[in-house]
């Protein structure tokens, strides 16, 4: 498929045909990128100026982002455009060409790894590399901490959500050493999965990260991260990741640094935590505890950094087509609190304690009032991230439940909601609304969290090995999934052959007829079975 790169998007000229590669274009898509560029141009310092920036884009299909990157950002020195496709790469060669970057673009058809392995000496590194494949970035992690220079960037993208957000913590241990958990907290925890999964592959080569900015948008998340090297600070690594304790029952959770760093004067010594932080029950409503992470436990935004991109954005809101969403997130972040992992869901307390929901701003300027610090998170719409400890908060939805009363008489007593309501509150929590309950990003009504744009919108299937697409998506769904929503009830659509089970059932009933047709030629007394 060739295109032609317009300011805001990529308009299609020519589709090969159904076999060949796709891509759907994607206003949002396009502004997401449009971040990437800012990131680009904030990043350029005296030294890239001189020498101009190496950029690789490892998975880079069609090219498109590739030939963005030698149209729009400016000091490149040159760019490669890898993918294990030999058509992706004869394809990108070509839209290279047609858009007038052939100077700067370079395909190559390799494998990443690699690629970049063969790239890992000080003078061949890249000072950009941007790796998002269809699924899980961890193959690629290993050789991109060592091929990216000293101070260089890192965009990795993680489309593996399943596995990240706690359906197979099994699965998520064997890929990124962190055991993910189902919890409402699941997307931010997502992004910290894979930024200890990044650090840990970058202090064997004495080499740590930076996060400029870690974002969950949609069905995938995205991480931007700065590589330096030091011996000295990798030290400091143990205590930048920590285990999470998380309690099955009422959902309350902590956190477990797994090394101490202690500072006296210029001397520094580091030594292992001390814990556990918890005991063999939850203290709030007796149930045990799951044994999740490690997971990075130090800031996943960098807000100078997100502050002056924000400005960029909002001080050209034309630039993008989708600047609007893209303010509305970036905003989010920067009224995140940095130094609070992971977060608690108001709707899923008041599920825990059979309740109604409070009013968002009511629970926030109850935080408020009691002298704890409070935000929102850009990863769920409903989130109350704070740094009120768990006896506080439950102190506070005791107070709320005072007001509106659930029936404790059908209330089991193993349940949470019996055993958290049968203690009163250590405080009277008082629910008037603050002005500083409400953040600036929800005063000025900014799109934070925008519906999907159409049905059936997400990631597509993954394409086929020799080129192409596989089944239609819709197709597989009525096939696989999906089943009590839309039952079949033509009888011509439904499966023309029997289970196995039956199958057998079927063999034995036939063996049973052919012998007493059998018996009756013989001239013997049949019994009917």
């Amino acid at each position: 498929m060739l295109f032609l790169v317009t300011p805001d998007c990529a308009v299609d000229l020519w589709l090969m045909s159904d076999s060949d590669l796709w891509f759907v274009v994607s206003q949002f898509i396009s502004g997401t990128f449009g971040i990437f560029i800012l990131f680009l141009r904030l990043l350029v310092c005296h030294r890239f100026l001189q020498q101009g920036l190496r950029v690789l884009e490892g998975l880079a299909a069609s090219g498109l982002r590739s030939v963005r990157f030698a149209l729009e950002v400016p000091g490149l020195h040159s760019i490669t455009a890898n993918d294990f496709s030999s058509k992706a790469a004869a394809l990108i060669a070509r839209n290279a060409q047609y858009n007038g970057v052939g100077h700067l673009l370079q395909a190559s058809c390799r494998d990443a790894s690699m690629l970049m392995y063969e790239m890992r000496k000080k003078k061949d590194r890249y000072d950009v590399i941007d790796l998002d494949p269809y699924g899980s970035p961890v193959t690629f992690l290993d050789a991109a901490v060592q091929s990216v220079s000293e101070g260089g960037l890192l965009c990795i993208t993680c489309t593996d959500m399943a596995v990240m957000a706690g359906n197979s913590g099994e699965t998520c241990y064997s890929k990124y050493g962190s055991i993910s958990i189902k919890a409402k907290y699941c997307h931010e925890m997502a992004l910290r999965i894979i930024l200890h999964s990044l650090d840990q592959r970058a202090a064997v080569y004495q080499r740590y990260i930076q996060p400029l900015l870690s974002v969950s948008v949609d069905f995938y998340i995205r991480v931007f991260v700065r590589v330096f090297t030091g011996q000295a600070t990798v030290k400091n690594s143990a205590s930048k990741q920590a285990l999470l304790y998380n309690c099955i029952g009422c959902g309350s959770f902590h956190l477990q640094r797994m090394g101490r760093k202690t500072i006296n004067g210029k001397n520094v010594k580091y030594s292992a935590a001390t814990g556990p932080p918890v005991g063999p029950e939850c203290q709030h409503c007796g149930h045990r505890h799951q044994l999740g992470g490690p997971i990075w436990a130090e800031p996943i935004h960098d807000l100078r950094f997100v502050q002056k991109v924000l400005s960029a954005v909002s001080g050209n809101p034309s630039r993008f087509g989708t600047s609007k969403r893209i303010e509305g997130v970036l905003s989010m972040v920067t009224e995140e609190l940095e130094d609070v992992p992971l977060y608690y869901t108001i709707d899923n307390l008041s599920s825990t304690l059979h309740c109604n929901t409070p009013p968002l701003l009511q629970f926030r300027s109850a935080l408020l009032h009691a002298g704890h610090r409070v935000s929102m998170s850009h990863a769920c719409k409903n989130a109350i991230k704070t740094d009120a400890p768990p006896a506080a908060i439950w102190d506070i939805m005791r107070c709320w439940e005072k007001t509106n009363p659930v029936k404790r008489e059908k209330l089991s007593p193993t349940s949470p909601a019996f055993k958290i309501l049968s203690c009163e509150p250590s405080f009277e929590a008082c629910f008037r609304v603050r002005e500083d309950a409400n953040p600036q990003s929800r005063k000025r009504h900014l799109t934070r969290f925008q519906e999907n744009p159409q049905a059936f919108w997400g990631p597509k299937a993954r394409a086929k090995a020799g080129g192409g697409i596989s089944m239609n998506l819709q197709d597989k769904r009525k096939k696989c999934q999906n089943k009590r929503k839309g039952q079949i009830t033509d009888s011509s659509q439904l499966k023309n052959f029997p289970c196995k089970k039956f199958k057998k059932v079927q063999v034995y009933q036939s063996c049973l007829i052919y012998c007493d047709a059998l018996f009756m030629c013989l001239g013997h007394k049949v019994h009917i079975r």
